[in-house]
């Protein structure tokens, strides 16, 4: 399988003259995860944002397989996103919503999880939140990008259904490249072939988890 590699690099970012994020250089390989930490405000979802294109920034390059990607046009068939609020419409039944947002080949594979199949015949506004979030996380993960950022996924979800989505994340990094961030640090760490952690705007790239105490994210006996 050919191996497809993002990189953002020289990213800034400031809000009323506040540096949001300084100087940000990341890159992603087809078969990473990419844990990326930080606390409220560190900039991770902004991040996220500016390289899918949907927050502007004061500088940037985005590069894919080494060609700049100076429109958000060129992005949208290379990288999918999963943001932190419910995209899905209410008012679409969970069929329809396969139908529209999976390739006509990937349909059967895509039904054969059992739980895809226990929700299939309801709306969209019938679900739990749980199971709305493990149908959107399926959705972004199934679709044909070399990449996919995932924007606190495991928001509302029970222990049972974050295994499923770690297993689903782990499967599918066998064919893209995959950035998460996510305020349940322990399943980023889990899942996460690579961790970086936000702080003050910069993006520090970690070697182990203990640097995630040495630089004062979490305490010894939270890893």
């Amino acid at each position: 399988m050919i191996k497809n590699v993002l990189e953002i690099d020289s990213v800034q970012k400031q809000y009323d003259e506040r540096v949001i994020i300084s100087d940000v250089y990341l890159k992603c390989e087809t078969n990473d995860i990419i844990g990326i930490l930080g606390r409220n405000g560190s900039g991770k979802s902004t991040l996220l944002k500016i390289i899918f294109g949907i927050e502007p920034a004061d500088f940037k390059f985005v590069r894919i397989n080494g060609v700049v990607k100076s429109k958000t046009s060129d992005l949208l068939n290379q990288i999918s996103y999963l943001p932190q609020d419910n995209f899905i419409p209410n008012s679409f039944s969970v069929k329809r919503t396969i139908q529209l947002s999976i390739s006509k080949n990937k349909i059967e594979k895509f039904y054969a999880d059992e739980m895809i199949r226990s929700m299939s015949e309801k709306k969209i506004k019938h679900l739990s939140g749980g199971e709305l979030r493990y149908l959107e996380i399926k959705i972004v993960l199934s679709n044909n990008s070399k990449f996919v950022l995932l924007d606190e996924p495991y928001n509302g979800l029970s222990p049972i259904l974050i295994e499923k989505v770690n297993q689903l994340v782990t499967s599918k990094a066998d064919e893209k490249g995959i950035i998460i961030t996510d305020h349940n640090y322990a399943n980023v760490i889990k899942v996460s072939t690579k961790l970086a952690l936000m702080k003050e705007g910069k993006l520090f790239h970690l070697k182990s988890k203990s640097e995630l105490v040495e630089r004062g994210y979490l305490r010894q006996e939270m890893i």
